[in-house]
């Protein structure tokens, strides 16, 4: 893997960096392909638990490198944005584990898509958020089927369809944003998110949680409770599953092993 994507995994948590800073991450054919590696990499790897996605530099993504016609997308089925909506089944590309996006600065465009696939935001008080894309003549496309779900109509359109940055604190207002914190913290704070979900969860129960929540949303209400039912018979089958009733009549803590 090249040098603009970073994948680092200490313990069971796997760091994913945009590394272009001296373009602020813009997204250039090479970060694409790197960014795709890195995704795969963390799907693929039985001991990363949980991500973080953040950036180098000053900014977390300042969307497409309009300089690079490698950063466009639309004409590849493996292309940056199948992979980082998490949940591709045309691609077969799902991650249903946990990612925290730790936002330290600028996340514009492409950048701002992958932070509203993520499951937590964690902002720098110097973050910025927005889709520049009508200023630039086009739509954007994923923020535009994911956000009136994830903030709400208004909220949606202010950031759809006017194009201009909004803070930390105003993304905050929207829901976009879970916590805002002082610039320094930013990554102690993601660290300290993702070791409690790696501390107080079964991982595979966690998987299986946000697979649910994530279909029952595009099924039926009797079709979503039968899928999850199902899934609950398959992770109380697993090897976690039977720690958890092994310390539960010990009165002691299970151990999780994502089996």
């Amino acid at each position: 893997m090249a040098g603009t994507v970073i994948y680092e995994r200490t313990d069971h948590i796997a760091t994913i960096t945009y590394n272009r800073p001296e373009a602020m991450n813009a997204i250039n054919g090479e970060l694409r392909q790197d960014l795709n590696d890195s995704w795969e990499q963390f799907r693929a790897d039985d001991e990363a638990w949980v991500a973080i996605v953040t950036g180098a530099g000053r900014a977390f993504c300042a969307g497409a490198d309009l300089k690079d016609p490698g950063s466009a997308v639309g004409n590849d089925e493996h292309s940056f944005w199948e992979v980082q909506s998490f949940t591709s089944l045309e691609s077969g590309k799902e991650i249903w584990k946990p990612i925290i996006a730790a936002v330290n600065g600028y996340a514009l465009g492409f950048g701002l898509t992958l932070v509203a696939a993520t499951d937590f935001v964690i902002a720098s008080e110097r973050a910025e958020f927005g889709f520049p894309e009508v200023q630039l003549g086009v739509p954007t496309v994923q923020g535009s089927v994911r956000m009136p779900g994830k903030i709400g109509w208004q909220n949606a359109m202010e950031l759809l369809l006017l194009g201009d940055r909004v803070s930390a604190e105003r993304a905050k207002e929207m829901g976009l944003v879970m916590k805002v914190v002082p610039h320094d913290e930013l990554m102690d704070e993601a660290r300290t998110l993702a070791q409690r979900l790696i501390d107080n969860a079964a991982p595979l129960a966690v998987r299986a949680t946000k697979e649910i929540a994530k279909r029952g949303q595009e099924m039926g209400f009797v079709e979503a409770i039968r899928f999850g039912e199902t899934m609950r018979k398959v992770a109380g089958a697993t090897d976690d599953a039977r720690a958890f009733r092994d310390a539960a009549a010990k009165g002691e803590r299970p151990a999780w092993h994502g089996r």
